[in-house]
């Protein structure tokens, strides 16, 4: 088995090794209830660097009986753990995944609360060893000037024995990095880019030991520990470029808040970690302190700054029955709330969790870079051999001959390779998300890349999805009973219905959603219908008007009509415009009437539209495209959309849409903008260009390298600064992304995020 391991993050596991392991306590409360009796967990196993070591991983833990599933995140190091959490005898004990994965690599594995804490260890032990070899390596070459001046043999075997005593202990400090990743490779039958360098180390220590004690002329510790003090200002630099590229997720985990204050039934209060927040639990909130879990507000009243959640800097005015965000800010008065999810689940940590599992992803490129990589690492050490034994009979210098295998070793490590896709898809992540886009992963990204049609829903799409009432007809009782019912919907139309009406509603207890259709509701009276008049009234005829309709029916017989009117989205005509002229088949699928779709496309200037469409006629309609050769995204909000967005060949929700919507989307937009959408396409489509130059740049520069250090012109410390440089050349090639536009400004006329429903319905937010 090979394995290729991409710079710093290999030393990962070392910079954890002072950290104890986690307890199946510990793990036990980091993990998360999925119901029906699974669990899952999120590990950090800093030591995992290619495509091997992900199957080795993976394999392990599926050959643990419980397990359902498992899957490593190549960028971010992580492995989530889906497994059947039974009690008594029999139960799992988490830690056995632990295990598992230390007999299959030799690796170990973290909570994540350590990975923050291992990064800040490993850079600072990165930049002492960088500081030590740089010092040894600047007393040897001191050393080495008397002795390329001419010493005599005394004072040169005296100033050969110096530079050994010097290298030495450089070369235990900073080679550790590269010597514990290699024998951890080693130790379970595999290799990883860090054996050919700690090979290469020794080899060059140990011949110009040899020389010494031979009196040799010459001896090359000098460039030993240089050739350390260069592969590790490569591996700090890597280091920190990483971080820079993953800025956007740290940023987001830095400002999640560490606890909340939690106020009993007497009052008093008790300051607890944000894990041990449960639904339920009163939280206090002071002007300027950040919301930790989604909440419902049920006391008090502030101005919010909602920037995470929407985009906009105007803060928004929220009271008691307001639906409030983890993330988002309290800015002019205290608050008290009800937790509504924990922390794993509340909206912060959702979108931490889409924008590192946007850095994994089996995508294409990545595939096809594992693969080339396992190839890759047995080749470099058959070709330094090959090297080695050609130059030895051939030249009959043995000891020239061990030189250029070394550098052979050094040059050949496949660093930019291993680097060429993962980092690209670090840079566009958190571009995305900087331009208010949630990626779920790399391949995603990769199909945005590849689409060339592009299909809408209306409601909540094309538009705010924040209809407004514009007319209403039913008596009183009736109006209020189609508030009662439309309080169980997320959809638009409902929510508007529930907002309008003025005072309390009725708790009903058997209310149905029926996926784009309405809302069903069974009372002793008979059975309400609220929704599409088709369904609410089979066989009546909608008046032909502009804008929405909503029926309320009792056994099929009409008794309130409501009319709706919605907006288009802010930059829709721009969105739309822009991707037609980039050669973009646009169209619209949705669920509303004829007239009001008819109308909607025409002034967007979309000439292909379809009408009154359920959610298996979305569908259809999407898998027709496809079959005709077209590859599809579908952008689409609500339970009805999910089919549509799951067949799609990429698909894009708003952030408002229907929970299942979000989870069946690939991308989730957070602004009310759809400048988003052809902004994603610009991003992708140049991510995909960036991976291909990376690949270009390092097959380049080993067609260029490999050659040359064969032939003997490449000394190993000019091969160490060769494969660091190339390694940081595919880096800062892929921070070229950062060079794509952003979306453009929204308007001031943009709607805000509405700040929850009106006081006196917190019961039935």
């Amino acid at each position: 088995m090979s394995c290729c391991a991409p710079g710093t993050e290999a030393s990962l596991d070392m910079a954890r090794a002072t950290l104890a392991l986690p307890s199946a306590e510990e793990l036990m409360l980091a993990s998360r209830d999925l119901g029906e009796g699974l669990r899952q967990i999120d590990l950090s196993v800093p030591g995992v660097h290619c495509g091997t070591c992900i199957s080795a991983v993976e394999h392990a833990l599926v050959a643990l009986s419980p397990v359902q599933k498992a899957r490593v995140n190549l960028s971010t190091r992580r492995v989530s753990i889906v497994w059947h959490a039974s009690e008594g005898e029999g139960a799992m004990d988490p830690v056995d995944f632990v295990r598992a994965i230390k007999r299959a690599t030799g690796y170990d594995a973290h909570l994540l609360s350590a990975a923050e804490e291992a990064g800040d260890v490993l850079k600072a032990q990165l930049i002492r060893g960088v500081a030590v070899c740089g010092f040894a390596a600047a007393n040897i070459m001191l050393l080495s000037v008397s002795v390329w001046s001419g010493a005599e043999a005394s004072t040169r075997d005296l100033f050969h024995w110096i530079s050994a005593m010097i290298a030495a202990p450089a070369l235990v400090y900073g080679g550790r990095f590269f010597y514990r990743s290699a024998y951890a490779a080693l130790s379970r039958g595999r290799t990883n880019m860090d054996v050919p360098i700690a090979l290469a180390i020794t080899l060059s220590y140990a011949v110009s030991l040899w020389e010494t004690l031979h009196h040799g002329e010459h001896a090359w510790f000098d460039a030993t520990v240089s050739l350390l003090f260069f592969l590790l200002i490569g591996r700090t630099l890597d280091h920190i470029m990483r971080d820079r590229a993953r800025s956007a997720i740290t940023g987001l985990a830095r400002i999640s808040p560490r606890g909340a204050m939690v106020v009993s039934n007497d009052r008093s209060r008790e300051y607890r970690p944000v894990e041990d927040v449960v639904p339920g639990d009163r939280i206090a909130i002071a002007a300027g302190d950040r919301v930790p879990v989604d909440g419902l507000v049920i006391e008090g009243e502030s101005d919010l700054d909602l920037s995470i959640v929407n985009g906009e800097s105007a803060p928004v005015a929220v009271r008691a029955g307001a639906l409030v965000q983890a993330g988002t800010v309290s800015l002019t008065g205290s608050l008290l709330l009800q937790a509504t999810a924990t922390a794993r689940q509340s909206f912060l940590s959702e979108i931490i969790t889409l924008m590192e599992a946007a850095e994994g992803g089996r995508a294409q490129y990545r595939r096809i870079a594992d693969r080339a990589a396992q190839i890759y690492s047995p080749a470099v050490h058959l070709l330094a051999l090959l090297t080695f034994l050609g130059w030895g009979m051939f030249g009959g210098d043995w000891k020239q001959a061990m030189l250029i295998a070394i550098a052979v070793l050094i040059i050949t490590c496949p660093c930019a390779l291993g680097l060429a896709v993962p980092v690209v898809q670090v840079v566009a992540a958190g571009r995305l998300f900087q331009n208010g886009v949630m990626v779920k992963d790399g391949s995603a990204m990769e199909r945005l890349a590849e689409i060339d049609s592009v299909v809408f829903d209306k409601t909540g799409t094309l538009t705010l999805g924040r209809p407004q009432l514009v007319e209403t007809v039913g008596t009183p009782a009736r109006i209020a009973m189609a508030a009662a019912i439309a309080a169980h919907s997320r959809h638009p139309l409902s929510q508007s219905i529930y907002n309008a009406y003025p005072g309390p509603v009725a708790s009903l207890g058997t209310v149905t959603e029926i996926a784009g259709d309405g809302l069903l509701a069974k009372m002793p009276e008979g059975k309400y219908r609220l929704g599409k008049r088709a369904f609410a009234c089979p066989g009546s005829v909608s008046p032909q008007r502009g804008g929405s309709e909503v029926v309320l029916s009792l056994d099929t017989v009409e008794i309130a009509r409501f009319h709706l009117e919605d907006r288009l989205r802010p930059d829709a005509e721009t969105a739309i415009e822009t991707l037609q002229q980039k050669g973009f088949e646009t169209r619209v699928l949705s669920g509303d009437r004829q007239p009001v779709v008819a109308a909607m496309a025409a002034r967007l200037g979309i000439d292909a539209f379809e009408a009154e469409l359920s959610p298996g006629g979305k569908t259809k309609a999407i898998e027709a495209l496809q079959r005709g050769g077209r590859r599809v995204l579908m952008v689409g909000d609500g339970i009805n959309d999910a089919p549509a967005l799951s067949a799609a060949h990429v698909s894009m929700a708003p952030a408002t849409a229907a929970d299942i919507g979000r989870q069946a989307a690939d991308f989730v937009f957070m602004h009310d903008s759809l400048e988003a959408v052809p902004m994603a396409i610009r991003i992708s489509v140049k991510a995909g260009r960036l991976i291909r130059e990376n690949f270009a740049l390092a097959i380049g520069y080993n067609i260029i390298a490999v050659p040359i250090a064969i032939a003997g012109y490449a000394t190993p410390l000019i091969a160490a600064i060769a494969m660091s440089t190339s390694s940081l050349i595919v880096v800062a090639n892929s921070l070229r992304l950062n060079d794509v536009r952003r979306a453009k400004a929204k308007s001031p006329e943009v709607d805000r995020v509405s700040a929850g429903p009106l006081p006196g319905k917190a019961s039935l937010a």
